[in-house]
């Protein structure tokens, strides 16, 4: 796509330093983003209080799922992730080969390395560290649970991770995309090599559909919005004044998120606190050792930054929303598989934050992020 001028004098903005800086800067005292962790931690005791006081509320909107897909929740998505899709420059998209590393490095992390190490690690602790709290059978659910998760990286919430480090929008996407083609064909695969499930039947309803709404239809609102925008009110006023405008909507959508998944899992969560605690400790274990693994591969190969971020966020975050459908279709509701998932979604945000701001407190290790840098192949917002 031609943008224009506006598509020089962006990247144009890119190259100078100190207006780079300026923009980190000002994105890291934003009253919302200053205060994230705080929001975060009010949103999931707000939608516990929600489903717990107001039960009527997440079981209404609950008849509003198809293959185990909230649509409101995917409503919710959209606002989340819809202003990284508007500032993709689709021609950037073809260029993505030409820099194969970041694709590399999250393929290999995904689907080589974070499944066994998250079968590794929950065996470690559930089986053997906690082996004195837990019986071993529902040991064995808590770790099928969490296998689950780990064949699955993150489809819709990457996106938003990718925006708070800044992250290139146009590869961002292509490495979600190539993670959900494989994930039809290897997740099946995998699960039943590290559990012995021989008869798994994977919901793939829920993954065609999770692609078409989290993907495809807020990238396509995203072109069309963004072609209409330039060509009748110019790049300039794209850039300068409608992404500006949109930058509060990511955080919303994530708080709001946040209130409706946890009305609809308090009941869960409240029930089983010592053992979500427990759950919790190899799962966000393996979250960090993954980002470590795929951000620090992405520093020693000299990826720039707006590569390195969202390449180790997609192998530490997780598609919970598969996870979770497909722990109730193979092991029931209430089974301690679904649980796990279900504590997948608990410790997910938190963790996630850490990392965005590990990510943006190290940038300065990364080569910069410019037009004509390695990897720079997109438009600036």
């Amino acid at each position: 796509m031609n943008t224009g001028n506006g598509q020089h004098t962006a990247q144009a903005e890119r190259v100078k330093p100190a207006d780079g800086a300026g923009t980190q800067k000002k994105k890291a005292l934003g009253f919302f983003e200053q205060y994230l962790t705080l929001w975060v931690a009010i949103c999931i005791v707000v939608g516990i209080a929600i489903g717990q006081w107001w039960p009527a509320f997440p079981e209404t909107l609950s008849r509003f799922s198809y293959y185990q897909v909230s649509i409101p929740v995917a409503v919710l998505i959209w606002m989340m992730i819809y202003p990284m899709m508007v500032q993709i420059d689709f021609g950037s998209i073809v260029r993505v080969g030409k820099q194969p590393k970041g694709l590399i490095v999250t393929l290999v992390v995904n689907w080589l390395i974070k499944p066994f190490t998250m079968f590794i690690i929950a065996w470690v602790f559930l089986r053997v560290i906690f082996s004195r709290w837990i019986p071993n059978d529902l040991a064995m659910e808590y770790i099928a649970g969490a296998v689950l998760l780990g064949a699955a990286p993150c489809t819709a919430m990457v996106f938003v991770w990718s925006y708070l480090t800044d992250g290139d929008p146009a590869y961002t996407l292509v490495q979600v995309a190539i993670n959900d083609l494989i994930l039809l064909i290897a997740y099946a695969p995998i699960v039943i090599l590290l559990l012995g499930i021989g008869d798994i039947a994977v919901p793939y309803g829920t993954v065609l559909l999770s692609v078409l709404l989290y993907i495809v239809i807020p990238l396509a609102a995203g072109y069309i919005s963004r072609a209409y925008l330039i060509r009748t009110r110019g790049a300039d006023w794209f850039q300068r004044v409608f992404l500006k405008r949109l930058r509060p909507f990511t955080i919303m959508g994530l708080l709001l998120t946040l209130i409706l998944l946890f009305s609809f899992q308090g009941e869960v969560i409240l029930n089983n606190p010592a053992h979500i605690a427990l759950i919790a400790v190899p799962l966000i274990v393996q979250t960090f050792l993954v980002f470590v693994v795929g951000y620090g591969w992405a520093k020693a190969w000299n990826i720039p930054h707006c590569v390195a971020a969202p390449a180790g966020m997609i192998g530490a975050s997780n598609f919970f929303e598969l996870a979770v459908a497909a722990a109730i279709a193979l092991f029931g509701l209430t089974s301690g598989a679904a649980l796990a998932t279900v504590v997948g979604v608990l410790v997910e945000v938190p963790v996630m934050l850490t990392l965005v701001r590990i990510a943006n407190a190290t940038r300065h290790w990364f080569p910069e992020d410019r037009a004509g840098a390695p990897g720079a192949i997109y438009q600036s917002r």
